[in-house]
């Protein structure tokens, strides 16, 4: 069964903070180090500080970026920068953003979920990787708290939860900025208790999916076994045991998935070998380029046409000097690679390519990956990335569909590392919620 319940946010004054959009910041994953200079720089308490501070030669097991992110959490709130709400609310948020010219609004809301340690109502479709659950578990040792929400899909075909929250997206929200995405997102506080239990009842046998944020659900877990251990305290409803969350429906209009491309740090001493390799799976068509970063927006935007173009599995494996286009021959011979998974996972493109591509003939294995491969959800990125010299080429790659997403879920499946990109992104530093200690 899934249980949510209402919980006392923790929000930004506004008494205290003359222009709130100084002080709200990106998720912690993808704010480069530059972002991360010009968050500090923007205002003294931007949420930046507190999700992903800056890491300092002097850095020691008592004065680190947790321990300063504990202090200036718990600082604001003795000055009042930050707020504790004096009523049980859940929060509608909105975001409305442009996309491809198409003025686009999801629609979600803020609330405590109790955790699913078995995975059982909750699914998740992605693996996580250690450093990350590593670097989210010290912050929540440190704070005792939910910085940042999990961004969760539920199913509602008819929007009946949304039309509960009608009559409250109607009024002036709390809170309305805009994010350095120059996306606007809106907060409102819903404490009517009528409207809180009819959503509880209806969320109660419905089933989650983990949309952002696979490793801070799995964080939370960890977390919560480690203090039920620490505190002796096996209560199912202790505060450890829920975690805050944004909750939209799968079927929001205005939920788009995005494609994450790899960035490869591998030597390759032979083009034309491994160029052989692939074609014994793969249709090749090579395109000759010259690096310019001015047409980086516009080259990237023809090859993202170019993998459109068919139904086919098809990558783009960028070079600074070529890029090719690739197409699975056979999609049956995932048979071979993936004999064990199910035809969903199996035909998903980036198991295709992990599988065949990476694993098979780059010889990158699971354990190895972290190592040879990161991701950018920049199309231009992917090429900037490989023309600069920091990597030796790049593979862009066509989003994963939502319905995939749910097929694989359901089958208690994941998907490789980093296989979807939601958009819009939440913004972090719109509530906060503090755990009981």
């Amino acid at each position: 069964m899934v249980e949510v319940a209402p919980f006392k946010g923790i929000t930004y004054n506004k008494e205290k903070i003359a222009q709130l959009d100084d002080v709200m910041s990106p998720p912690y994953d993808i704010i480069s180090p530059k972002k991360q200079e010009e968050l500090y720089e923007k205002h003294p308490n931007n949420f930046v500080r507190l999700i992903l501070g800056k890491q300092l030669p002097s850095d020691s097991e008592t004065n680190n970026r947790y321990t300063r992110a504990k202090k200036d959490f718990n600082t604001w709130q003795n000055q009042d920068i930050l707020k504790k709400s004096n009523l049980d609310s859940i929060y509608p948020y909105q975001i409305s953003y442009t996309m491809d010219g198409k003025k686009k609004i999801m629609n979600g809301f803020f609330i405590l979920l109790q955790l699913d340690k078995e995975y059982k109502q909750v699914k998740a479709h992605e693996k996580t990787l250690s450093k990350p659950k590593a670097d989210r578990l010290e912050l929540m040792r440190a704070c005792h708290a939910n910085l940042e929400p999990i961004q969760l899909l539920y199913i509602d075909e008819k929007d009946s939860i949304h039309k509960q929250l009608e009559n409250t997206l109607k009024k002036e929200p709390m809170i309305r900025v805009k994010g350095s995405d120059q996306f606007t997102h809106s907060l409102w506080c819903e404490t009517d208790q009528t409207v809180i239990s009819t959503i509880q009842e209806y969320l109660q046998n419905n089933i989650l999916f983990i949309a952002d944020g696979h490793h801070r659900y799995q964080t939370a877990i960890n977390y919560a076994e480690e203090q039920e251990q620490k505190t002796q305290n096996s209560d199912p409803h202790a505060t450890f045991n829920y975690r805050m969350v944004i909750l939209v429906n799968m079927f929001d209009e205005g939920l788009a998935i995005l494609p994450t491309h790899r960035l490869l740090n591998l030597q390759i001493p032979d083009r034309k070998q491994l160029m052989k390799q692939i074609e014994t799976y793969f249709t090749i068509e090579t395109y000759l380029r010259k690096p310019n970063p001015k047409k980086h927006t516009k080259e990237s935007e023809h090859i993202k046409q170019q993998l459109q173009k068919t139904s086919q599995h098809s990558f783009a494996l960028v070079f600074n000097d070529e890029y090719y286009i690739l197409r699975l021959k056979d999609e049956s011979i995932m048979k071979t690679f993936a004999k064990e998974r199910t035809q969903t996972w199996q035909q998903l493109d980036v198991s295709i390519l992990h599988k065949i591509l990476i694993e098979h003939i780059l010889h990158i294995t699971p354990e190895t990956l972290e190592d040879h491969v990161k991701y950018t959800r920049v199309d231009e990125e992917a090429l900037s990335e490989v023309d600069s010299g920091s990597f030796n080429c790049s593979i862009l790659m066509n989003p994963t569909k939502i319905q995939e997403l749910k097929e694989v879920a359901e089958a208690s499946e994941h998907m490789p590392q980093k296989s979807t990109y939601f958009l819009p992104k939440m913004l972090s530093g719109l509530v906060m919620y503090k755990m009981e200690e």
